[in-house]
């Protein structure tokens, strides 16, 4: 295996994208009883099958191109708290890393500080647990300086929780200060004080993005275009159903988290509505809370959207417990559920499907009227890409009000206005002299613009 290299931007190890970065053992642990899945942090995604999440763990190692030599399932009747799963398993598991020469082992897991270093200690392996390896990948994919301040600040909160005696220089003490001094603080407290420094650091810093960010939304505010955001479970789609409808080149591959900066274009729908497209981090069961917290600032784009697109991929197996982690995610958000206007769901990947499974999805989705029903697409094929484009343009247009002016030719002000405040449509000059124009905008700024232009107002709808 190559040597890593220090990666001092978020003082984590990384590789160059793309070479293998070790040989890794993934580890499911499966409680036999559900009444136990609080203390493994499953949730509801314990009603997953077992092979399902396993599977779903060997794709996040693959993610930060590990060579998954070897995974397995381990039941479990009870969580041990010195290493998790069983005696007999450690043992068993000690000779298959040796035997594979794997340097790393996935725990797809939440371990405590003190069974990560147990483990480590018998296996003689580096052990990371689902929340260290989502940070990982989260620290591969940042490109942003954003991205990076994010992912450093939840690498740092989560490492900050794992000083407790988990190395053991940590235990040393430095000198006090003078010929009076005591021993002075310890080790673990040095570095304890200094990663609490460099989170403060941080949180200034993204206190600075956060500004910024709302400056750029209130300027798009003042543009007249509505904003439609993406979410979904990771590997759902969104960037590949993103560039089809924007005509862009996010990155998009079968890979889970292959984008994770928000990227946004302006798309023009086939009625000439021009909307605000926005590319959002996917989520994932037992997406880390410091994650959340973290990249509030970029989930703030979903929170202030005119409409979110549920994207869902169909043809998984866990389809409908990956909606419900997503559901989740967007309730700490303050977004309530699918069947409002603001948010519809979009079903991926109906490509995927044989003749049998389309017709019973295609069912299920006619069963779900009103604005709780979703459209049906599939972002590689391109089938269904227009009914979604005038499901957003009627969504959009709904609460958006038509008006028509007429306004004298020399009037430059008023006709600028018009362009800041509300989108235009159409402008005529007529025979008279007189410019006709047509505009539409939100009930805010509509009634501004009855209000300036009251006299040459002609009507609305």
């Amino acid at each position: 295996m190559e040597p890593r290299r220090f990666d001092s931007r978020s003082d984590r190890l990384s590789q160059p994208q793309g070479r293998e970065t070790g040989r890794a053992l993934v580890i499911e642990p499966h409680l036999r009883s559900r009444a136990m899945a609080g203390g493994i942090a499953r949730g509801k995604a314990s009603s997953r099958s077992a092979d399902a999440r396993l599977e779903e763990a060997m794709g996040l190692a693959r993610a930060i191109d590990l060579n998954v030599v070897s995974s397995g399932i381990v039941p479990l009747g009870a969580i041990r708290p010195a290493t998790f799963i069983g005696k007999g398993k450690v043992e068993e598991f000690a000779g298959l890393i040796k035997a594979d020469d794997a340097g790393i082992v996935v725990m797809d897991c939440a371990l405590s500080p003190v069974q990560q270093r147990n483990l480590e200690k018998v296996w003689g392996a580096k052990v990371l647990d689902r929340t260290g390896l989502i940070l990982e990948i989260f620290g591969r994919r940042a490109r942003t300086r954003e991205g990076a301040l994010q992912v450093e600040l939840a690498h740092l909160t989560y490492h900050k929780s794992r000083l407790v005696r988990s190395w053991t220089h940590l235990e040393r003490q430095r000198g006090g200060f003078g010929f009076l001094g005591g021993p002075g603080e310890t080790q673990i407290e040095a570095d304890r004080r200094m990663i609490e420094e460099r989170i403060a650091r941080i949180e200034v810093e993204l206190g600075k993005v956060k500004r910024t960010r709302k400056l750029h939304r209130d300027s798009r505010k003042r543009v007249p275009y509505p904003i439609a955001a993406l979410v979904g479970y990771t590997n759902a789609g969104k960037s590949t159903l993103f560039n089809r409808l924007s005509q862009a080149s996010v990155l998009s591959a079968d890979m889970l988290f292959a984008t994770l900066d928000p990227t946004l274009r302006a798309v023009e729908l086939p009625k000439g509505l021009r909307v605000i497209l926005s590319d959002t981090v996917g989520f994932i069961s037992d997406l880390p809370t410091m994650l959340v917290a973290a990249f509030r600032a970029t989930l703030e784009e979903v929170i202030e959207a005119d409409l979110i697109l549920h994207v869902r991929d169909v043809s998984h197996e866990d389809t409908e417990a990956q909606s419900l982690d997503v559901q989740e995610v967007l309730s700490q958000l303050g977004i309530t559920g699918r069947g409002e206007g603001r948010l519809f769901e979009v079903w991926n990947k109906i490509d995927l499907l044989d003749s049998g499974a389309r017709l019973r999805v295609r069912n299920q989705a006619e069963r779900q009227g009103g604005t709780g029903r979703p459209v049906l697409v599939s972002a590689r094929s391109g089938e269904g890409l227009n009914r979604l484009a005038a499901e957003i343009e009627r969504r959009l247009a709904a609460d958006r009000i038509t008006l028509e002016f007429l306004l004298d030719a020399s009037d430059g002000a008023g006709l600028s206005w018009l362009h800041r405040h509300t989108e235009v449509m159409s402008k005529a000059l007529r025979e008279d002299g007189a410019l006709a124009i047509t505009v539409r905008a939100d009930p805010a700024n509509a009634q501004k613009a009855r209000a300036k232009f009251a006299r040459a107002s002609v009507h609305s709808h």
